[in-house]
């Protein structure tokens, strides 16, 4: 499904290749949506893809990736290929991110930091259900490791959703 959408807003869109400068943009998308930048911890990125028209990104991988936040002790799978629509602090419609509860992956659908509260994110599930988490948990290291910065964003911590 993923791969249909991105076919379909590739035209128009900034397309970038070579895992320097497609980890370099993933970052400024980040920055620019005012999300946390250790959110998405991606290694290996063969292409970034923003269509400022829809929204609508796109991050390829070689290969999917489990990512452990250790403020909140979360694991997050990212699949080979992550889309989303975003917008100011909000992520949407999202694909190929899972979280794991318990003893189950739960797929992510939506994450937003809230206006009235900007040291919390929250993440979303197709269901409805959701979690919340410090922003902070989701801060990037100079060597682009995430952590938890101390004072950053604000109270950090991981992806998952209930």
């Amino acid at each position: 499904m993923g791969s249909q959408a991105i076919e379909k807003n590739r035209e128009g869109a900034e397309v970038y290749h070579g895992a320097a400068l497609c980890a370099e943009k993933a970052v400024e998308l980040l920055a620019e949506t005012n999300m946390p930048l250790g959110l998405l911890p991606l290694a290996d990125i063969e292409e970034v893809g923003y269509n400022r028209a829809t929204g609508f990104v796109w991050l390829r991988q070689k290969k999917a990736l489990t990512h452990t936040f250790k403020q909140i002790g979360r694991q997050v799978s990212y699949a080979a290929e992550v889309t989303a629509v975003v917008e100011d602090r909000k992520m949407k419609h999202m694909t190929g991110v899972k979280s794991k509860e318990m003893l189950i992956w739960v797929t992510l659908c939506d994450m937003y930091i809230d206006k009235d509260d900007p040291s919390k994110i929250t993440f979303k599930t197709p269901t409805g259900l959701g979690r919340t988490f410090p922003v902070s948990a989701f801060g990037k290291d100079d060597d682009g490791k995430p952590k938890a910065p101390a004072a950053a964003a604000a109270d950090g911590e991981a992806a998952v959703a209930k």
